[in-house]
């Protein structure tokens, strides 16, 4: 192992993560104050699973786009 490339790698990996962080949260924000009823209540207590699956899948396509963007830059 190279242990001079460790730490820009490891630098750039945590920024990404936080990146991705944010914008996931900021993704499921949008969400939340998009839908008109409580998001918690329809997927803990009413077992929303379509709800699940449509914030599991803009998740997912949060999460594609980004590791396009890292691949890419």
């Amino acid at each position: 192992m190279d242990w001079d490339k460790f730490g820009p790698t490891a630098l750039k990996a945590i920024i990404y993560v936080f990146i991705g962080l944010i914008f996931f949260v900021g993704a499921f924000l949008i969400i939340v104050k998009a839908a008109p009823f409580s998001v918690r209540k329809e997927i803990e207590e009413d077992q929303n699973t379509s709800l699940a699956i449509l914030i599991g899948s803009v998740i997912l396509g949060l999460a594609i786009i980004i590791a396009a963007a890292i691949h890419g830059g």
